[in-house]
Order: structure tokens, then sequence, then C-alpha cells
């Protein structure tokens, strides 16, 4: 018995080893959205190609799926589609092999993954537009290990709250102060739009109707699948606003010529 239970072991840790291995994994960046939030800017350009340097933010997100090993990746694309296209014809990454599913009416971040042909297999979604130095081939091992069929890659995030809080008891126009909080700090963990999917979450996804992650996390949990939460603690932005883009162009910027520089010359070099 013993002997049967430690072959089944290792026959799952097999599987869950082959299911992350990232030369196999495809990957999904979702670059439909409009990023109204960031206008004026992007009534002319999608979000996912606001400069970050010399290079776009979608640009640095597949050099970085390539350098994982992921090299089978699928974009969602809609709003300005063609101008997506158009970078990648022109700078295309030879290391890795892009193919395009056009969403006619926006579907939200759920509901695209549908029309992605192939996902049958263990596979990693993202948002086109997030900045992160995060571990993609270490996020997808930590969720085929864990048996999930959702993980979602998650990053501490403080908000701070520019006034005094109270806290009240009973009820009425007048009321009691139990306790009072000068701007208070709130962390949360939040999602950082990365995410790990067994193909079976598909299931839960409708087609051809609006569908958000959050809808899908809760039609999981309501179904009794486990959904899990990769925790991380490095560089991770996510560009939403104005001020968004600007903090984390600069910081970005900043954290890789710290890290260039701290990369030691060849010998033959600095002779």
């Amino acid at each position: 018995m013993t002997e049967g239970v430690y072959t089944l072991n290792e026959a799952l840790a097999a599987r869950a080893a082959a299911a992350g291995n990232p030369a196999t994994t495809k990957a999904v960046v979702l670059a439909g959205g409009r990023g109204t939030r960031l206008a004026p800017y992007t009534s002319v350009l999608p979000k996912p190609l606001m400069p970050i340097g010399d290079r776009s933010i979608l640009e640095i997100v597949v050099g970085q799926l390539a350098d994982h090993g992921f090299t089978d990746i699928a974009f969602s694309v809609g709003y300005l589609s063609h101008l997506i296209r158009a970078v990648f014809d022109h700078r295309a990454d030879p290391r890795v092999g892009i193919r395009y599913v056009h969403e006619e009416t926006a579907l939200g971040t759920a509901a695209p993954l549908r029309l992605v042909e192939g996902l049958d297999e263990t596979f990693i979604a993202m948002n086109g537009d997030v900045l992160t130095t995060l571990d993609y081939r270490d996020l997808v091992r930590h969720h085929c290990e864990a048996g999930n069929a959702l993980t979602i890659a998650t990053r501490e995030r403080t908000v701070k709250i520019d006034y005094g809080v109270l806290h009240l008891t009973g009820a009425g126009a007048t009321r009691r102060v139990s306790a009072f909080e000068e701007k208070p700090e709130i962390v949360s963990s939040v999602s950082m739009g990365v995410y790990v999917f067994d193909p079976r979450a598909l299931e839960y996804v409708p087609g051809g109707a609006y569908f958000d992650l959050p809808d899908l996390v809760q039609a999981l949990l309501q179904a009794g699948e486990h959904v899990g939460a990769y925790t991380y603690g490095g560089l991770w932005f996510d560009i939403g606003r104005q001020d968004d883009y600007e903090q984390a162009a600069a910081t970005w910027l900043d954290a890789r010529e710290e890290a260039s520089e701290e990369v030691p010359m060849p010998a033959a070099a600095a002779q």
C-alpha cells in the first residue's frame, strides 16, 4: 500500500512539473481595453503601448515572458488593435510566437479567454498593462503543485485615509464615538492582474457575454473549486491613472538602471 501511494505521489508530481513547463504553457495577454482613466493619452494609443523608456509596456511584458521560457503567446485585442499589430510586426521578439484574438465587443477580463483556441492545459493570463518583476515560472509551478482551478498573483497594497476616521455606536442623528483614528492606513491583499488557470476554470465562463475575473472567482467559489493566492513582495505597478503611469515609468526605469549597475563587468571588458 505504501509503495502504491508513493508511486501515485510521484506520478502527480511529474504531472505538475510537466504542466508547469513554460515551453509548453500558453500565455494570454489581455490587451483589448480602452484605458479611459489614462485619457487623453489612450485616445491615440492603447494602454499596453504606453512607453516605458524606449519600449512599450506590452513589449516589456512579452520580453519578460520570453525570458521565463513562455513562447506561445496570444494577444486578446480590441481597441486600436491595428497599432498593437503594427508594433509587433516591426519589433517582434524572435523568441516567441504571437497570435491575435479579436474582441468584436468589450467582453471584460474573463470572457475573452473563451475565444482563445488550444487552452486545454494549464495556462497563464495577465493584463497587458502590468509592470512587475514577478517570476512567472514560479507562479505556474506553485499553481500546479497546489491543484487550484485558478491562482491569483497578489500584492499587499496600503491605502491611506486622509481623514480622521470615527468608530460609532448606536443609531440616529446623535451617536457615540467609541474610537478615533487619525489618517489610518489600510493594508489589503489585491490582485496583480496575473493569473494561472486550470482549463476546468473556463467551464464557468459563459460564452458570448461580458464576464469579468471577479465574476469568475465568485462562480468558482460557489462551485467549491479551489482558488489560490500567490503572494509577491517585489516590484508591481498597476497602470490605471496618469499619476500611476508617471510613477511607474520613473520607478521602473530607476530600478532597471540600478540592476544593470550591480551586474559586474566581464573580466575582458574590465581590463
